[in-house]
């Protein structure tokens, strides 16, 4: 009876978790084992165990709707769109070979449009070639004016803002701002008309058959720059001889002066056909800087004479633009020395300086018109402020007997 208890009881365990218990359960008798299964002890503590999920239903799925309807069978490609859902298949090889031809009809109509106005000009110059050559001379000029407008403004602000003031320019920019503000204001209402739009096909023909008083040397030929420069120098050197005549009527205002008798023998010279030699011109230079000579004695006649003498506007403020029109040319004259002196310029630009000063230079050589201005910028150059009025006077103590100067106003040939 022991024997069959012992095969037939429970094992005791403390707890589900422990050790004990799972060895006991390990090791259990074989007999045990199966009357456990048997009463089915061990499935229903599992089941015990075992959590409830709740059942899984499936989702209610609807059938989804095209959102675009598709298109008709007879719907052609000219009314296909995106509105409608699939679009329609075209053919891409008809499509690009429309393309390709699109191409070729566009490249072959710019190509030729361009060519013909390549060619337009050339066609121009052909048929009507005085009105092509006016035309570029007056898109070259307006070039050439815009490109000295720009430098002079750029000259204005050195000259400001340097210390030096026009010590800092060279003899060209210098050249440059003398020139520009007269050029500007002589050009300034034959742009402005040209640009109209109605006016300007009657004023530009016009302007054109008057260069000289509309135009400045930007819109000339070489040709018409040569002529107006002697024009404007003839009329110029015209002055010299009533500035001369109104030199020898004042001297006897200045008898008390001790340069009186070397002023004398200078304008005796003049008269008699001479020059003076620069030392006796700079040994009478202080008789200037006093009355009756000195620039703010002068009268409203004498003046003008010398305005026109130097070119200078003579409407209004004539002692300012005198005194300006010194001060710039005496400024080129050190500009020249700091740049090596006149042996070292250009030929054209020797020329030029002539123009300014006073000299006729046509049939001059080099060496020539080189002595000339050497003797010019000693004078110049030796003279302080209160001489400014010698230095208007130099065109007439330096060139007044001058052959070529005689030559031109004189000669009509």
């Amino acid at each position: 009876m022991t024997l069959v208890w012992r095969l037939f009881r429970r094992p005791a365990y403390l707890s589900s978790s422990s050790a004990f218990t799972l060895q006991r359960q390990q090791y259990a008798y074989p007999m045990t084992i199966l009357a456990r299964q048997g009463s089915g002890a061990t499935e229903k503590r599992a089941a015990d165990k075992k959590t409830t999920l709740p059942p899984i239903i499936p989702p209610k799925i609807s059938p989804i709707e095209p959102k675009y309807s598709q298109c008709k069978e007879d719907d052609t490609a000219s009314t296909a769109s995106w509105s409608k859902w699939p679009p329609t298949k075209t053919d891409t090889k008809k499509a690009s070979t429309q393309r390709l031809s699109r191409e070729n009809v566009e490249s072959y109509m710019f190509k030729h449009f361009f060519d013909y106005i390549k060619n337009y000009e050339k066609l121009l110059e052909k048929n009507f070639p005085s009105a092509m050559k006016v035309y570029r001379t007056y898109v070259d000029g307006v070039m050439d004016f815009y490109n000295d407008m720009k430098a002079y403004l750029k000259i204005v602000r050195i000259v400001n803002n340097s210390s030096m003031g026009l010590k800092a320019l060279n003899r060209k920019e210098l050249e440059l701002y003398m020139q520009m503000p007269r050029d500007m204001m002589k050009v300034a209402p034959s742009l402005f008309f040209v640009a109209l739009p109605v006016v300007g096909y009657v004023a530009m023909p016009l302007i054109f058959a008057f260069p000289q008083q509309c135009l400045c040397s930007h819109f000339w030929t070489l040709q018409q720059r040569a002529e107006f420069q002697q024009a404007a120098l003839k009329k110029r050197l015209k002055n010299n001889k009533p500035v001369l005549r109104i030199l020898q009527s004042k001297l006897k205002n200045a008898k008390k002066h001790e340069n009186h008798e070397e002023l004398q023998q200078v304008l005796g010279m003049l008269g008699s056909g001479f020059h003076p030699n620069v030392e006796l011109l700079l040994n009478v230079k202080d008789i200037f800087s006093e009355p009756p000579y000195d620039l703010y004695s002068l009268s409203g006649k004498h003046l003008n004479l010398l305005c026109q003498l130097h070119g200078v506007p003579t409407l209004l403020f004539k002692t300012y633009h005198l005194w300006e029109h010194a001060f710039l040319v005496h400024n080129m004259d050190q500009a020249i020395l700091r740049e090596g002196h006149v042996h070292n310029m250009h030929p054209d630009d020797i020329r030029r300086s002539c123009y300014i000063r006073g000299l006729n230079p046509i049939n001059l050589s080099t060496e020539e018109m080189i002595t000339w201005l050497r003797n010019w910028i000693k004078i110049s150059t030796s003279l302080e402020e209160q001489h400014i009025s010698m230095f208007l006077y130099l065109p007439v103590l330096l060139g007044y007997n001058h052959p070529n100067n005689w030559h031109l106003i004189y000669d009509d040939s």
